[in-house]
């Protein structure tokens, strides 16, 4: 009996001891979850106050140069890049036959459309190289001793002349003193519409080389049209504003991409157009001995099968070659 209650004291004395144990780690825990909210208190800003990190933020991004992004997933270089290739020399010994002629170019057709484009005007393209000097543009007034027929580049303009002579419309601003007496007078050319330019007017030689044994166009100069505005005239021809020396013009025309409605990665530069002949044009005047243009002898739609006569004359020249 002695021992029964003996063992059941140990027991409740265990009980005890494990009770009071697990009551003294309690507040322990609590205290110790205390002290990490202490250690780490949340502070609350004012409405007025701005954190710092915002700020150090943005003065990040004003401090870092503007990187634009790129415009597509590919950068076009090679056209910017593009370098003239040169037309075979050719000697005078080695000609067998040439013919000049003249044709126009409307940009109004369907092929030619491109070369008026207002992501890529042929106009824009000559103007900016004038004005800024990597072109000259040449008077293409007639009558000279030197150059009858005005497209002979014996007087260069200069960018503003050039400028001008696309201008539709000009006015005349007087300088008065303070009696409003006109001292003097200057005439100012108009605001520029690259629309306006219809045409372009193409002079070229057709050579047959025998060293080569090829019959080959190489352009020579290439001028802007305008249709002046006349008192009292209705129907008055295309005039060249200025002439440009086609061979000069290559470097600058072969790093300006033209654009394509079938595709805008076409590679091909201005210069591309002018050398594989991507274009529609009708002539309106052959070398001849009495300098005649085809209006001068032919009107209505005989102008525009003389055209055709010519062009077929030429081709028939180079197949008439080959025939024993």
């Amino acid at each position: 009996m002695k021992k029964r209650i003996l063992v059941v004291i140990l027991c409740l004395a265990c009980v005890s001891a494990y009770a009071q144990k697990k009551r003294t780690k309690r507040p322990a825990k609590k205290t110790t979850t205390t002290r990490q909210v202490v250690q780490k208190p949340v502070q609350v800003q004012p409405d007025n106050v701005t954190s710092q990190q915002p700020l150090d933020t943005a003065r990040k991004i004003a401090a870092k140069p503007f990187d634009r992004p790129l415009d597509g997933y590919y950068k076009k270089s090679n056209i910017f890049n593009a370098k003239v290739t040169p037309y075979p020399n050719l000697r005078e010994n080695d000609v067998a036959f040439a013919k000049r002629v003249w044709r126009e170019i409307d940009v109004r057709e369907k092929m030619n459309q491109y070369l008026a484009s207002p992501k890529g005007r042929l106009i824009d393209v000559l103007l900016d190289a004038i004005m800024r000097g990597e072109l000259t543009a040449y008077d293409p007034t007639p009558g000279k001793k030197d150059d009858p027929g005005g497209d002979g580049f014996t007087t260069p303009l200069t960018g503003a002349q050039a400028r001008g002579r696309l201008a539709s419309d000009s006015s005349v601003v007087e300088k008065r003193d303070k009696d409003n007496n006109v001292i003097s007078s200057s005439m100012v050319a108009g605001d520029f519409n690259p629309d306006s330019v219809l045409k372009f007017r193409i002079k070229e030689d057709w050579v047959f080389d025998k060293q080569r044994s090829v019959f080959e166009p190489r352009i020579i100069g290439i001028a802007p049209l305008i249709k002046p505005k006349g008192a009292g005239t209705l129907d008055i021809d295309f005039q060249p504003a200025f002439w440009v020396y086609f061979p000069e013009a290559r470097p600058v025309l072969a790093t300006k991409e033209v654009v394509s409605r079938a595709s805008d990665a076409t590679g091909l530069s201005f210069d591309d157009v002018f050398i594989k002949r991507i274009f529609t044009s009708y002539i309106v005047k052959e070398s001849n001995d009495k300098d005649e243009r085809i209006k001068d002898y032919a009107q209505g739609i005989d102008k525009l099968y003389e055209s055709e006569r010519i062009k077929k004359s030429l081709l028939d020249w180079e197949l008439n070659l080959w025939q024993y």
